[in-house]
């Protein structure tokens, strides 16, 4: 497949987001969008693709140059209620007990948009994720340490939060924020191929 050349632009204000997207060796800029999200919609998906489509949207006003501009939204959803950013700690300690021991989903929606032909695409990733049983001294300590006040659904699962997850169904990378593969599927479909775009000195690895 050949590539259109477009820069790709990350419209986002997750540093995850960007460290997923630099560690493939690809050159990218970074716009941060101003729209508001929202948590209501028909479905789970329906929800962070209308978000992430949002973002996109606004973006693409603000680039004035040919691009191909990529976004994203991410919600956690437990017997379909939505599980937002905790307002504060006691809620992120409340949050954290129901998914305790509890099998939850995490659903990412991708937006992106050809700016030099106005051609759009979007998807959606969905994971099951388990959460092992959390004592009440475990969810202290992990709220303390981590302070998930930036996260939906109270939680991360690099670092500290690699201790509460016992079981992934689906893409792992769906949780940190940005499913690689569904990403790559959606652009290829815009003219951008991120294989052909790999930088081998650029490229990071654990």
């Amino acid at each position: 497949m050949e590539d259109c050349g477009l820069p790709l632009v990350l419209a986002s204000a997750s540093p995850r987001r960007r460290a997923l997207l630099a560690s493939l060796g690809v050159e990218f800029e970074v716009f941060q969008s101003g729209v508001k999200e929202i948590d209501e919609g028909d479905s789970p998906s329906a929800i962070v693709e209308r978000n992430a489509l949002l973002k996109c949207e606004d973006v693409a006003k603000k680039v004035n140059y040919p691009a191909v501009i990529i976004s994203a939204d991410t919600l956690v959803f437990l017997e379909g209620e939505v599980l937002s950013k905790p307002r504060d700690l006691d809620d992120a300690k409340r949050i954290l007990n129901l998914l305790s021991g509890n099998t939850h989903q995490v659903v990412t929606g991708i937006a992106v948009i050809n700016t030099a032909d106005s051609k759009r695409v979007l998807g959606s990733e969905i994971t099951d994720v388990t959460f092992r049983p959390l004592s009440n001294e475990e969810v202290e300590i992990f709220v303390n340490v981590v302070c998930p006040l930036d996260r939906a659904g109270a939680y991360t699962v690099d670092g500290p939060g690699s201790l509460l997850v016992s079981r992934y169904d689906g893409c792992f990378y769906n949780v940190l924020g940005l499913p690689l593969v569904k990403l790559d599927k959606l652009l290829r479909k815009v003219g951008v191929n991120l294989f052909s775009r790999i930088r081998k000195e650029h490229a990071s690895f654990l």
